[in-house]
């Protein structure tokens, strides 16, 4: 009961003050804590509170559109007016470094997710002077607004608007938003400012922030947030290519070479050669001691729809940390990220 109390009232000292067994503790921990369901393919990894998940992936990999997904998980409520519509019904934290957020996307994706659960209103749940549609639309718009208001949205355009922010972060989690602390942290994409603070280093005794004490700092409060608000931190990563390598502009370039004399084009697909490029990890290793979890997405071949006309591209998923060593294939549509057996 003590521990419950405490959990209840936010003091860890309560919560810490039980007196039981190891096992009981960790038991008492996990259902404190319960694990993270989010959309697929995000989805095969437990998932809780506290962890720190990189979503790693070249351009058009689906990067940014799971973190849109796991949005719309997080500010869905769990129930709306007898209705279940299977979210977690708290605020997120969505930090746009790459300034391409597209807020329309995300109000398609919620939208679809609301009409879904709208579908299986029952004639009893509208008054009698009021149609069902009229009733449903007024109910869509309203549970919409209500999860708007737990997205919260933040655009930086340098390291330093960044780390200004995270420590806004602390702010809204103090204050509290509709009543419920931030639950997801979502950076798009960590490395956006990599080249800018790497040609900004301090050169020999000169006044700077090397790349090293900037994400020093960032992971500095990101850890302060996350002792004073336990959430979950997804963060998404372009991949740098090591020197040397050819990236796809260069390939376009070269493309011409591999026209043989029949006229028949012979070149390899965008995706094959990203796939043979040399990616190296460019984030400071205080980054990477950091992150508990890691996701590679890869964008593969275009696949017929079973839609007239209409051709989906095919990404692929594989957890490396922890390593599931299984690979998953899901294709992205309106209502989200279909799975491919």
């Amino acid at each position: 009961m003590a521990g419950q109390a405490g959990g209840e009232s936010g003091d860890p000292r309560a919560w810490l003050a039980v007196d039981e067994t190891a096992a009981a503790f960790i038991t008492r921990s996990l259902t404190s804590r319960p694990p993270i369901i989010l959309p697929p393919p995000l989805h095969r990894a437990p998932l809780r509170p506290g962890n720190v998940v990189e979503i790693a992936g070249p351009s058009n990999s689906g990067k940014s559109h799971l973190l849109i997904m796991a949005a719309v998980q997080c500010i869905l409520p769990k129930e709306w007016e007898g209705i279940h519509f299977g979210g977690l019904g708290k605020p997120v934290m969505y930090l746009d470094l790459d300034c391409r957020f597209d807020v329309l996307r995300l109000a398609q994706i919620l939208r679809n997710r609301i009409a879904d659960g709208s579908a299986h209103l029952r004639n009893g749940d509208f008054e009698k002077d009021v149609t069902k549609d009229e009733f449903r639309c007024s109910f869509e718009n309203t549970l919409f607004s209500d999860c708007m208001q737990r997205f919260l949205y933040v655009r930086c355009y340098n390291s330093s608007e960044f780390t200004a922010a995270l420590k806004t972060i602390q702010s809204q989690s103090r204050s509290k938003v509709l009543g419920v602390g931030i639950y997801f942290v979502m950076i798009d994409s960590i490395g956006a400012f990599y080249w800018i603070d790497r040609a900004c280093q301090p050169v020999r005794e000169s006044k700077g922030k090397s790349l090293q004490s900037v994400t020093e700092t960032v992971v500095h409060e990101i850890r302060k947030f996350l002792q004073l608000q336990p959430a979950l931190v997804l963060v998404t990563k372009a991949p740098v290519y090591a020197e040397g390598s050819t990236t796809a502009n260069d390939f376009n370039r070269v493309s011409s070479k591999y026209v043989l004399e029949d006229s028949t084009v012979f070149r390899y697909s965008r995706q094959e050669e990203e796939r043979t490029l040399s990616f190296r990890e460019y984030m400071p290793s205080i980054w990477q001691s950091f992150v508990t979890h890691r996701i590679n997405l890869q964008e593969e071949a275009e696949v017929p729809s079973a839609q007239e006309n209409e051709v989906l591209s095919t990404h692929t998923s594989e957890w490396v940390q922890p390593s599931l060593k299984t690979k998953e294939k899901f294709s992205i549509v309106d209502d989200g990220v279909i799975l491919i057996p």
